[in-house]
């Protein structure tokens, strides 16, 4: 019989092989608040400050690769079929910027047999260049209704811009995760903010509300300033650091990358390797899609 469990474990420690790897999961309850845009710029971020990023990419539409102007053109699912090598599906967008596109294959993590998990694992084992940082810009559409990546990261951030809707939606997936999968921590980060103090009263809104309905505990992540810089820089496939260093944006974006690698781990009981490739692969198979409360 197969040792899948061993496999698994062998090949996250080749993936994950360098110390204080840091899993962040960026996710949103609803579209156009710039939670890809904010993953694109702050995988730049941490690669100027010498960290090597991964970017999983979950979203087929609006992704990171996209962002940086590089198309996609595969996905981790054809790794997972043995259609395509994983070099071939990986891409690399800027130095120390790489993005792997597992839109498809996330999707069916509850439906992967024994073996195709095998399959995941071992080609992620030869990933190359180990990862500093894993950051995970999280669909929303998964079948589950939130990505199982969300659920096993360390810190989960939720993106929301300063709107009712926004707010509105934001509010109800922190409850509807917090409910139905028992995540209890999650991280507020405001874009598109024109004033700090703007942000900062989005947050407390919403953190109030959170903390008297005990759903959740929540902590401010920062704001990113509504600023032309960033939408020209955009416009143009760059990240914002790179192209204006001193826009408001930029300034904001470094200094959640600096904060982001201090972060303690919240909530989540990760007990080394082994324990995350369990929550990775298994997670989804064990959660019931009728336990997310409405």
């Amino acid at each position: 019989m197969v040792n899948l469990r061993g496999d698994q474990a062998a090949g996250l420690r080749r993936l994950f092989s360098r110390p204080r790897l840091r899993i962040v999961t960026f996710a949103a309850g609803g579209v156009g608040v710039g939670k890809s845009i904010a993953v694109a710029n702050l995988a730049a971020c941490l690669a100027r400050q010498g960290k090597e990023v991964l970017v999983v990419d979950e979203n087929t539409d609006d992704s990171v690769a996209a962002y940086y102007g590089v198309p996609v053109r595969h996905d981790l699912q054809q790794v997972v079929h043995r259609e395509k090598s994983l070099a071939e599906v990986i891409l690399s967008v800027a130095p120390g910027v790489r993005v792997l596109p597992a839109a498809k294959v996330v999707k069916r993590l509850a439906s992967l047999s024994a073996a195709e998990q095998r399959i995941l694992v071992d080609s992620l084992g030869h990933i190359g260049r180990p990862a500093d940082v894993v950051l995970v810009d999280a669909s929303l559409d998964h079948p589950l209704g939130f990505s199982p990546l969300g659920i096993a990261a360390h810190d989960t951030v939720i993106v929301v811009a300063p709107n009712g809707a926004a707010i509105t939606d934001a509010y109800a997936l922190i409850k509807k995760v917090s409910l139905g999968y028992s995540r209890k921590n999650f991280r507020i980060l405001v874009s598109k903010a024109r004033a700090a103090s703007d942000a900062q009263a989005v947050y407390d809104n919403i953190a109030e509300v959170a903390h008297s309905r005990q759903l959740a505990r929540l902590d401010y992540a920062g704001h990113v300033p509504l600023d032309e810089s960033l939408r020209q820089a955009s416009r143009l496939c760059q990240p914002v650091a790179g192209l204006f260093p001193d826009a408001p944006s930029a300034w904001a974006y470094q200094s959640l990358a600096s904060a982001l690698l201090n972060w303690p781990n919240g909530d989540v009981d990760v007990r080394g390797l082994e324990h995350f490739v369990q929550q990775l692969l298994h997670l989804s198979q064990r959660l019931d899609p009728t336990a997310i409360y409405a």
